[in-house]
């Protein structure tokens, strides 16, 4: 009789799997970090801690709610036509291709929770993703190409001026992995197929080469899984 072995850290569960299969995936859902070789602004208190991040061509149904949360911002980005021209050697013009990169990582808590410590943990949550999302801009605006990250705390653009719309995290998650929620109250409560509600979602989104994007995710280290 064949042996059945568990999927590793990395898989996500099979309904997962299919949808990310069928869906307009450039890069899998993978465990990364920033140290301080990959990133100077890596601090001491985030260098190190891991993310699980994927990448995807922005899908039809997200369409709509990025034109209404960062309008035509990507269109408007100007860094130097010539900047762009000369990483990718011609014209990279028509490879432009709007991108969605969700993160999401474990927390040490149930986020669902209330208290002190939840709050703490949000905290510092919140300072890795932002040394993540800064770094993967950084580096896409330094070679001439509009990034921009979601404050997880406002769901407002970082980067992005004059732009008042909410994101929603848990409704892009869902439809980017396929990820399941729930309400609770007022709230709908995001749940990763291996962490429950213990997890912390936030997006960053690209106007670039699907390529560099992807060269850029995967220059980073992998991480142990989580």
């Amino acid at each position: 009789m064949a042996s059945h072995q568990p999927p590793s850290a990395d898989t996500p569960p099979p309904p997962v799997a299919e949808a990310i299969a069928s869906s307009g995936v450039l890069l899998p859902p993978r465990i990364v970090y920033l140290n301080d070789q990959t990133s100077i602004s890596a601090s001491a208190g985030t260098a190190n801690d891991e993310l699980e991040c994927s990448l995807h061509y922005l899908p039809k149904p997200l369409m709509r709610e990025f034109g209404h949360v960062f309008n035509d911002e990507h269109l408007n980005f100007h860094s130097g036509d010539d900047m762009i021209d000369n990483v990718d050697g011609g014209s990279s013009s028509s490879q432009l291709r709007l991108l969605a990169i969700p993160t999401n990582q474990r927390a040490r808590e149930d986020l669902v929770a209330v208290g002190d410590h939840i709050e703490e943990e949000k905290d510092r949550l919140l300072n890795v993703f932002l040394e993540f999302g800064k770094h993967i801009c950084e580096q896409l605006r330094s070679k001439g190409y509009w990034a921009d990250y979601i404050d997880p705390c406002s769901g407002l653009p970082m980067l992005s001026l004059n732009c008042n719309k909410v994101y929603s995290e848990v409704d892009g998650m869902e439809c980017l992995l396929n990820y399941k929620a729930y309400n609770a109250g007022f709230c709908k409560i995001l749940t990763h197929p291996r962490w429950g509600s213990a997890v912390y979602p936030a997006t960053i989104f690209a106007h670039a080469p699907a390529e560099v994007v992807r060269s850029l995710l995967e220059s980073l280290p992998v991480g142990s899984g989580m």
